[in-house]
């Protein structure tokens, strides 16, 4: 159940060079490529001819080459030609909108007509200078919306994370939830508490001491269909918190795109992005290790958390407080599902 007439990230744009990349979008097996003027284009991956999957072919001069019969295809999905055929008058296959922005390339998988690239969402650290980014991508077999559910609860951090960014004082701290349209924001604020080991590190990385009391922030905020970003950081205690100036904390913004493959599958695309230090290089990467194992540790909880939903599918699902963020952006893709299904009828 996942919203089609929506923006979500296929790959990231370097995943794309010389070769057709075949992925699959919300149950939809696509294949992209680098057209005439290295522009990505994304096409239903299935030739016309035999059924072949057109990302098995090549590109040769800004056309998508089948790898079976040579069958050649334009971006636009109409078939161009053939070796020793004529084959103008096949069917044209589905072609996608498609853009490639924020190093992110995304694909719209419903009604082309709705697509608007100005609803692409923004990713404020990007084309400037004083942010810098580190990131990766995981298939994780689950339900993309367990993965909306782990990040906009992070109370799990103190069990699942408890040697990296977990502490005790999380789930002893309330969070707050708050819904506005589609929009939903769940927020922790937690004060004077020694840091957690990754935040350490990042002080250090600041030129901060690691071995006085913080006052640390969460805030998830999740937009349909499948972006949370989550500000994070902490700030030398009795500084201000979130507030406080930029000498006396580390902060960041922690970037989570979901998209779902199948029902039960997704491509996750994570990273970190900060505005401390941004020109260090070896931070860069140290912040990005850290965060690559801290997210590992969640993917064999999310994975048997999806295959016992499955063996257990008539269990009833408890809910605590700590769940608002989740159950909130569960109603707003339902509510964007029941719409579209609605207009479709």
């Amino acid at each position: 159940m996942f919203p089609l007439n929506a923006w979500y990230v296929a790959c990231m744009a370097h995943e794309i060079d010389e070769r057709p990349l075949g992925r699959k979008v919300c149950d939809l097996a696509l294949v992209f490529y680098r057209g005439a003027g290295g522009a990505v284009a994304a096409l239903e991956d299935f030739c016309p001819h035999r059924g072949a999957p057109l990302s098995l072919g090549r590109v040769v001069e800004g056309k998508l080459v089948c790898g079976y019969h040579g069958l050649e295809m334009g971006c636009d999905g109409k078939t161009i030609a053939m070796p020793g055929q004529r084959v103008r008058g096949f069917p044209a296959v589905r072609s996608f909108p498609v853009v490639e922005r924020h190093g992110f390339v995304w694909v719209w998988p419903g009604e082309a007509a709705l697509a608007d690239p100005a609803t692409i969402p923004d990713c404020p650290w990007t084309g400037k200078p004083d942010w810098a980014y580190g990131g990766g991508m995981y298939h994780v077999g689950c339900d993309y919306r367990l993965m909306i559910d782990n990040l906009m609860d992070l109370t799990h951090e103190t069990y699942v994370h408890a040697n990296s960014i977990g502490q005790k004082e999380i789930d002893q701290t309330p969070s707050t939830t708050q819904a506005v349209g589609d929009a939903v924001t769940t927020s922790r604020f937690i004060d004077g508490i020694e840091a957690p080991p990754f935040w350490k590190m990042a002080l250090r990385g600041n030129g901060l001491p690691d071995d006085q009391r913080v006052d640390r922030w969460q805030v998830c905020h999740f937009t349909p269909p499948g972006q949370v970003l989550i500000e994070v950081g902490v700030a030398l205690a009795g500084r201000g918190g979130y507030a406080a100036d930029a000498p006396s904390k580390v902060s960041s913004i922690v970037v989570d795109f979901i998209t779902p493959e199948t029902g039960q599958s997704i491509w996750y695309f994570w990273g970190m992005a900060r505005n401390f230090k941004a020109g260090d290089a070896a931070l860069t990467a140290a912040i990005r290790e850290g965060q690559s194992k801290i997210f590992a540790e969640d993917l064999e909880i999310l994975e048997r958390q999806q295959r016992n939903l499955q063996d257990w599918p008539q269990r009833e699902l408890l809910k605590l407080n700590i769940d608002a963020g989740g159950v909130q952006a569960r109603r707003v893709l339902e509510r964007l599902v029941a719409r579209e299904r609605a207009g479709r009828a």
